[in-house]
């Protein structure tokens, strides 16, 4: 059985010719793979550690899980999508809302498993069926407005917990961050959140030396203290195990993640997608595979007490950069994942990051993940003067940003992204069954996020 791990050699092993790339098969010298696998960790460190933090869950357990689950999806896989799995942002605000009415991080935990279920079968149905079955169900008009909402609905958590923190080094932080993403070029360019998050920990390190403590709100109660207490730090072991829990299910909690699925299926046929381009390998048949191993690598992490995964597109820019798209590289990436996540101390310093540092970062990762929607629409040319795109979105949308509720009974409701994604598919749906030929006349547009469905398909 062929499981992807062996590679040839790409020339001499060392740097490949002008204009040459490395595949998937393909891998260059051990020392120089390994290097490669580091540069990936790198690449993913903001994002896949702001993340679980964000989340209130164990960050060292998330690295872990990252490198485990993306040793399951190089298997799944076959080697022929190189790909790293972390942890998906797209939970942020889930978690928070979860958080937000009571659920601690089982619930949280538990909840984003049945995504990791959902995720899983929906993979399976792909594989079945074909890519066509996406569009059929959630339309651009439909992952766009999800995704838009998903990620707006995360405004008040930096609003009223980050920033109010220390405002002045959030604003300089994301100030910084803004410049770095804008400025910076090529691979620092991708790991411009990471390099954020180093300019606030020097930051913070600078004002707590110069002004001492700040008086703010932590934790709902304001208090005097250092802007980055590192006392964890010194306490922490260097090496041991991640904390581990068991998921705890509560329907209203589940209801709240579900809709996280559609932004989960658009980020890895997007993955593929732009795999498949840069290594000129169809890739359509894999589309499948991909999401249904997400959705398992989601279920083992959640299910220890973890954060899901899903695909990174800041190591995509690193292949972009380096053209090499050997998976060696990504399994050497997972095994450093690997060891972090057996570091405590690494962990406590993660742990750590300042809530001012927090705010500048959000306000940028927040915002470009709802705007994430918004290019969702505009890759597939969807016409927002078609009432029939225009009223679902905008409902939808509102709902989910505005934290909008509906009582079903005394001891459940329904409200923000959840009702919010709720709106929008099935409005557009039902609208889409009574609306006047004219209005439906226009070809469909796949999602971009997808896999083409191109001439043969269509035949």
């Amino acid at each position: 059985m062929n499981l992807g791990v062996r590679w040839t050699l790409h020339g001499d092993g060392r740097t490949p010719a002008p204009g040459a790339v490395v595949r998937p098969d393909e891998r260059l010298s051990w020392p120089r793979t390994a290097g490669l696998g580091a540069q990936h960790v790198v690449a993913m460190f903001g994002a896949s550690f702001v993340a679980p933090v964000l989340m209130g869950l164990d960050p060292n357990l998330a690295i872990m899980m990252s490198g485990v689950a993306t040793m399951i999806f190089l298997l799944a896989t076959r080697g022929r999508v190189p790909s790293y799995l972390g942890c998906s942002l797209s939970f942020v605000g889930v978690a928070a809302a979860i958080r937000a009415s009571g659920g601690d991080s089982a619930t949280v935990t538990g909840a984003v498993f049945v995504v990791g279920v959902a995720l899983f079968l929906s993979g399976l149905a792909v594989q079945r069926f074909g890519a066509r079955i996406i569009h059929a169900a959630m339309p651009p008009i439909v992952t766009g407005a999800v995704v838009m909402l998903i990620g707006f609905n995360l405004a008040p958590v930096t609003a009223s917990t980050y920033w109010p923190q220390d405002q002045w080094t959030a604003l300089l932080v994301m100030l910084f961050t803004g410049l770095a993403v804008v400025c910076l070029r090529g691979f620092f360019s991708r790991i411009a959140i990471f390099l954020g998050l180093l300019f606030g920990y020097l930051l913070s390190w600078v004002l707590d030396r110069v002004f001492g403590k700040i008086n703010s709100p932590v934790g709902g109660e304001t208090v005097d203290h250092w802007r980055l207490d590192l006392s964890g730090v010194g306490k922490a072991e260097w090496i041991g195990l991640p904390s581990f829990h068991a998921p705890a299910f509560e329907w209203s909690a589940i209801l709240v993640a579900l809709p996280v699925v559609i932004a989960l299926i658009a980020e890895n046929a997007g993955h593929v997608k732009a795999v498949g381009e840069m290594t000129g390998d169809r890739l359509d048949d894999k589309l499948g595979t991909a999401i249904a191993a997400d959705g398992a690598a989601s279920m083992l992490s959640t299910a220890v007490g973890g954060p899901p995964n899903t695909t990174y597109s800041e190591n995509i820019g690193v292949m972009a950069a380096t053209r090499v798209y050997s998976t060696a590289a990504y399994w050497a990436a997972a095994g450093f994942a690997l060891l972090f996540g057996l570091c405590p101390k690494f962990g406590a310093v993660v742990a750590a990051i300042p809530g001012g540092v927090l705010g500048g970062i959000t306000v940028i990762l927040y915002g470009m993940i709802g705007l994430l929607g918004a290019q969702i629409w505009i890759n597939a040319k969807v016409d927002l003067r078609n009432p029939l795109n225009l009223v679902p979105a905008a409902a939808g949308i509102i709902i989910g940003v505005g934290g909008v509720s509906l009582k079903i009974t005394d001891d459940f409701e329904l409200g923000g992204i959840a009702l919010g994604t709720i709106v929008v598919i099935t409005g557009y749906h039902v609208l889409r069954a009574f609306a006047p030929a004219h209005l439906k006349s226009e070809e469909p547009l796949l999602d971009a996020g997808t896999s083409s469905y191109d001439k043969d398909a269509r035949e």
